[in-house]
């Protein structure tokens, strides 16, 4: 029974691009990890330069709704930062889909 459970296992991983897979989730995560470092050191301080020379993950909006001591606030800089760089991972992920020609590898040759 646990050979059958083995040969299962290595058919599943060879048919279904397991390998393939965890590829190319480890270089998505390194493309990730390298545009959040871009966006975080050196677009972020551009646009913060550009809007008044201030850091743009510090940036608050006080509401001026308070419970107890504590008031809310929200971090508008810091979700600005997180989409800045949630675009920027799509277009590298883009570009090296489409520079390695990765987007036909799936389509039947005729």
């Amino acid at each position: 029974m646990a050979k059958n459970h083995a040969k299962g296992f290595t058919d599943f991983v060879r048919e279904q691009g397991v390998v393939g897979l965890a590829v190319g989730l480890a270089i998505g995560a390194a493309a990730g990890e390298a545009v959040k470092k871009i966006v975080e050191e050196f677009i972020n301080p551009i646009i913060g330069y550009l809007v008044g020379g201030v850091s743009l993950d510090k940036q608050m909006w006080h509401t001026g709704l308070f419970r107890g001591k504590e008031e809310l606030v929200f971090g508008w800089g810091a979700i600005i930062g997180a989409v800045i760089t949630l675009l920027a991972t799509a277009f590298v992920v883009y570009q090296i889909v489409h520079i390695a020609k990765l987007d036909r590898m799936d389509k039947k040759k005729d």
